[in-house]
C-alpha cells in the first residue's frame, strides 16, 4: 500500500507541477486553456473554473494542457486572438519550455528542503570488496581511496558510483586510487561488452563494491530463522565453521548460500565466552532453479569504519538551497550524458526505467523518511525535466526545435516535415516504453 500510494503522490506532485508551468505561462501569454488534466484516458473527476475545466483521469502516466488552436478543429472568432498556434514563436517557446524548467526548478527546491534537514556523505574510500565481482577482478581492496574516474575528480561515494555507472559497460575505467598505505595507483576496470557488465543496470549499479565495512557480529536475527532456532542472537560474533576460522563477513554469506539444507557447525562468541551451534540454512529456489541457503541474520557494520568514512552536518538554509542548485545541474548534466550515450550505443538500454520500478524505488524510500522521499522526488523531476528538453518531437523539445526554427525562418516547417517528425517521435517513444516496461519486469521479477 506504501508503494501504490507513495507512487500516485509522486504522479500528482511532479505531473501537476510541470502541467502548472505550461498553464501559467500560457495564459500569462494570453492563451485560452480549455482543460488541465492530471493523468491520461476519461476523467474520472472535472471540475469548471473559468475557461478551464480541471481533471483528474485514470492513467497515471503524465498529463496535458489543451489549448485553443486552429490546427486542432474549428475555433470560434471571438477566440481567434487567443489561440496557441496564433501567438508569436517566442511565446509558444516561453509556454513549452515551462513544463521542463518548471521540473528543473521544483528539483532545486526539494533538494534544498532535503538539505536543510541535515547531509550525510560518504567519503570516496573502499569499505568492502565481493569476491569474484568486477570490482574484485579490477583489483580494489578495502581501504583503496578513490581520487578519480577516467581522470574526473571524486568528492564522494555518490560521484563514485554515477561515473563508473555511466562508463562501464562500454569502455575501460581507469580509476586512480590512494591505498592504505599511501602509494597513488590506478585500478582497470576492463569489463564492457562481459557478461558481469550486462548485469550492472540489474544490480542497481553495482560492481561489488561498497563504501561500508561488515563484521562478523550479528546486527539481525530473524524471528523463527535458521539462525534463532540455533540459539544465536544480535550481538553474537561468528567465529569459525567446523572448526576452520572465517573471518569476513562475505565469506560468510557465501558459505550459508551453498549450503541449502546442510548443517554447519558454527563457533560463535558471546559475553567474552565461546560456544558452538548447529545451523542448518533454509532452502530457497531462485526464479532460475537454483537452490540457495538462507539463515535469516545481517551483519553489523564497522562502527570505527563508519566515523571515518561517514561525514554528517547542517548546512544553513542558503547554503542547503544552493547545494540543491548545484545537485539539480550536475544531475541534468549526468542525464542529458546518459541520453546521449544512448543514443550513441555507448549505454546499455538496461539501464531504462519505467513506472514500475519507479513505483517500487517511490515505496521503499518513503519508508526511508520524508528526506529520502524528497530527494527521489527532485531526482525524478530533473529526469522528468531533461527527458522533455530532449530535442524529439512529440516531447517539448521537439516543438521548441519547430518553434525555433519558425521564429528563425519568419514561417512554419511543412506539414510533411512535422508529420514525418511526429511520426519518429511516436516510434520513438514508444519503443522507449516498450524497453522500460520489459527492464521493469525483468528487474522486479526475473
Amino acid at each position: 500500500m506504501l508503494t501504490i500510494v507513495s507512487f500516485i503522490v509522486a504522479i500528482l506532485i511532479l505531473v501537476s507541477l510541470h502541467e502548472l508551468g505550461h498553464f501559467l505561462v500560457a495564459r500569462w501569454c494570453g492563451v485560452k486553456v480549455v482543460r488541465f488534466s492530471v493523468g491520461f484516458g476519461k476523467p474520472f473527476f472535472t471540475k469548471k473554473r473559468g475557461d478551464t475545466e480541471w481533471c483528474l483521469a485514470p492513467i497515471p502516466l503524465g498529463g496535458y494542457v489543451k489549448m485553443v488552436d486552429t490546427r486542432e478543429g474549428n475555433v470560434a472568432e471571438a477566440d481567434l486572438p487567443f489561440a496557441f498556434d496564433r501567438q508569436h514563436p517566442a511565446k509558444r517557446i516561453a509556454i513549452v519550455a515551462a513544463g521542463p524548467l518548471t521540473n528543473l526548478i521544483l528539483a532545486v527546491v526539494l533538494y534544498g528542503l532535503s538539505f536543510s534537514f541535515g547531509v550525510t556523505e560518504i567519503r570516496p574510500y573502499v569499505g568492502t570488496v565481493e569476491p569474484a565481482s568486477i570490482a574484485a577482478k579490477a583489483g580494489f581492496v578495502p581501504e583503496d581511496k578513490i581520487l578519480s574516474v577516467n581522470g574526473k575528480a571524486v568528492k564522494d561515494w555518490s560521484d563514485v558510483q554515477t561515473e563508473i555507472l555511466l562508463e562501464v559497460e562500454s569502455r575501460r575505467v581507469d580509476v586512480a586510487v590512494q591505498t592504505a598505505s599511501g602509494q597513488q595507483t590506478v585500478r582497470v576496470i576492463d569489463a564492457a561488452g562481459t557478461p558481469d557488465a550486462g548485469k550492472v543496470a540489474k544490480n542497481s549499479g553495482n560492481i561489488g563494491l561498497w563504501p561500508f565495512k561488515m563484521t562478523t557480529r550479528l546486527g539481525l536475527v530473524m524471528k523463527n530463522g535458521p539462525m534463532e532456532r540455533a540459539g544465536l542472537k544480535v550481538g553474537d560474533r561468528l567465529l569459525t565453521a567446523d572448526g576452520k576460522p572465517i573471518e569476513q563477513w562475505l565469506d560468510w554469506a557465501d558459505l550459508f548460500r551453498r549450503n541449502p539444507g546442510n548443517r554447519i557447525t558454527i563457533g560463535y562468541e558471546r559475553g567474552g565466552k565461546v560456544y558452538e551451534a548447529n545451523v542448518r540454512p533454509d532452502a530457497e529456489e531462485l526464479p532460475d532453479g537454483t537452490l540457495v541457503g538462507k539463515v535469516g541474520t545481517a551483519p553489523q557494520r564497522d562502527e570505527a569504519w563508519d566515523k571515518r568514512v561517514r561525514y554528517q552536518y547542517t548546512p544553513s538554509v542558503p547554503e542547503a538551497f544552493r547545494m540543491g542548485w548545484d545537485k539539480m545541474t550536475s544531475y541534468s548534466l549526468m542525464t542529458a550524458e546518459f541520453f546521449g550515450k544512448l543514443m550513441t550505443g555507448k549505454a546499455s538500454l538496461s539501464h531504462v526505467s519505467g513506472p514500475l520500478t519507479i513505483a517500487d524505488v517511490a515505496g521503499r524510500s518513503a519508508a526511508l523518511g520524508i528526506q529520502s522521499y524528497l530527494e527521489f522526488l527532485a531526482l525524478v523531476s530533473v529526469s522528468l525535466g531533461v527527458m522533455n528538453l530532449l530535442p524529439v518531437p512529440v516531447l517539448d523539445g521537439g516543438h521548441l526545435v519547430y518553434y525555433t526554427a519558425e521564429w528563425i525562418r519568419g514561417k512554419p516547417l511543412s506539414e510533411r516535415i512535422q508529420a514525418i517528425g511526429l511520426r519518429f517521435g511516436l516510434a520513438a517513444m514508444l519503443m522507449l516504453m516498450l524497453v522500460a516496461f520489459f527492464n521493469d519486469i525483468n528487474r522486479l521479477f526475473g
